[in-house]
């Protein structure tokens, strides 16, 4: 198995991204890792989002008013 070396330097490693992608993919460590994806952020798919009530917008628009009278 052939050795790919791999600059110390984090700044060189951004000039050849190729060098970083091989050296990923030869990695045995990186291979024995489990890895999982969690997006527990995301929104679910297909559910709308919610409108605004009538009380915040009655609030949206007294706080747009007062703003436009203190001009």
């Amino acid at each position: 198995m052939s050795q790919v070396q791999v600059e110390p330097n984090p700044f060189a490693l951004m000039m050849d991204p190729a060098a970083v992608f091989a050296a990923i993919e030869c990695s045995e460590r990186l291979a024995r890792l489990h890895s999982r994806v969690c997006r527990p952020l995301d929104k679910p798919v297909g559910v709308p989002a919610a409108a605004p009530s009538d009380a915040a917008a009655a609030f949206d628009r007294e706080v747009d008013a007062a703003d436009t009278l203190g001009d």
